[in-house]
């Protein structure tokens, strides 16, 4: 099985790019409209929404642009990626002022960070020969 893309919102294009192009380093392919009636029968939203594909090597996110801030929930759904240098690239979400969170398990911690439209991402730093620790 593989794992196709991982869809998620984002309140505007801008701060979409922001992330995944600015901080992930993703390509960026041009917007697309997914029409009123297919979002309704797919996910119960009665309105035409822009969809931007972002992806580099195995990693491709699917952005549905909505708007307007996700009603505030606690959020469980996250993706989950591997970088070559964990502390380089946790520097690199602080100077965009990128929420990290840190929380301890055992003798290691997990971390994760927090887009501006609240999406979560598991950080893992890649090992040698394999592609998660």
């Amino acid at each position: 099985m593989d794992l196709l893309h991982v869809a998620l919102t984002s309140i505007s294009e801008d701060r979409a790019d922001r992330f995944y192009v600015g901080l992930l380093g993703l390509r960026k392919t041009e917007p697309k409209i997914l029409a009123a009636e297919i979002g309704r029968a797919l996910f119960g939203v009665d309105r035409e929404l822009t969809v931007i594909n972002y992806s580099g090597g195995a990693a491709h996110f699917e952005v549905f642009v909505c708007g307007a801030a996700p009603t505030p929930v606690r959020r469980i759904e996250h993706a989950c990626l591997a970088v070559e240098n964990l502390p380089e690239f946790l520097r690199k979400c602080e100077d965009f002022q990128v929420e990290i969170i840190r929380v301890p398990k055992g003798k290691s911690q997990v971390t994760f960070i927090k887009d501006a439209d609240g999406n979560l991402f598991e950080i893992k730093e890649k090992s040698a020969g394999h592609p998660e620790k």
